[in-house]
């Protein structure tokens, strides 16, 4: 118990006024409340979990989801590192602790257990899958990055000033790269060596720069470090503004392609489904 209110007692107490200020200004039940502690250097025990949803229940927040971090690599944009069954003991066990917490604790009884970053765990999908129907529970996953990538993917499919704008995002990316990967040093793993040089990808049609970034582990473009560089390069494209926003419009169709069949066909259904 010390171990864990020394770990987590103060963040969660700063959960607690972060809430209150949120609802003095939306009013109780007009949003939802997810505490995360997901991006630490350690993952969470179960045990270590109970503690913290006491913690939560203390400082009167309904939280909806949880976000803990687990055993093994969530990187950002790609699979899943680690031992899968060991993950599988683990999520197992963490569902049923919040079963416990809800009754023991007054939480929300739609309390749910929360991917960061829950995109492209291809990996881990059918663990999941059965787990959760298992205990007959609610999941929340967080696939944010995911759909910015298949933007770019979808503008690099495009051609022209697409794939142009796609290829800009990388260089200037690189060249930031310090200052973009530093606040998501727990949550990548990229390696320069293995990232092309700017002067490379300006040579790229469209079917190597998507081959490059589409996360399909078997085709041997795939590059998981210049996967990774681009989803922590979302502030290039913001800094194009009306220039990307433009392109995003123009290249809709592609887009949304791309997006609707990465999210229903290769997330929701192999975790709902």
């Amino acid at each position: 118990m010390r171990a864990a209110a020394g770990k987590f007692l103060l963040a969660v107490q700063e959960a607690g006024r972060i809430y209150r200020h949120v609802e003095s200004k939306k009013g109780a039940g007009n949003f939802v409340t997810e505490v995360s502690v997901d991006e630490t250097d350690t993952p969470q025990t179960p045990v270590e979990l109970f503690f913290i949803l006491a913690m939560i229940a203390g400082e009167g927040i309904p939280v909806q989801t949880i976000a803990p971090k687990f055993t093994g690599r969530f990187n950002k944009g790609v699979d899943y590192v680690g031992d899968l069954v060991q993950f599988e003991k683990e999520f197992d066990e963490d569902l049923s602790v919040i079963a416990f917490a809800i009754q023991e604790f007054g939480l929300p009884a739609t309390l749910k257990l929360s991917v960061h970053s829950g995109s492209d765990k291809f990996s881990l999908y059918p663990i999941i899958n059965r787990l959760i129907k298992k205990h007959d529970v609610g999941l929340h996953v967080k696939t944010a990055g995911t759909t910015w990538l298949e933007e770019v993917i979808g503008l690099a499919e495009s051609g022209g000033e697409g794939l142009q704008i796609a290829k800009e995002i990388y260089v200037e990316a690189l060249a930031h790269f310090d200052e973009l990967t530093a606040p998501y040093a727990t949550v990548i793993d990229i390696d320069k060596a293995k990232l092309p040089t700017p002067e490379t990808v300006q040579g790229w049609d469209s079917e190597k720069y998507v081959n490059t970034l589409r996360h399909v582990q078997t085709n041997a473009d795939y590059n998981s470090h210049f996967r990774q560089l681009i989803h922590v390069g979302f502030k290039i494209a913001a800094k194009m503004g009306p220039r990307y926003l433009t392109a995003l419009e123009a290249n809709e169709a592609i887009i949304a392609r791309n997006v609707t069949g990465n999210l229903l066909d290769r997330h929701l259904q192999p975790i709902f489904g």
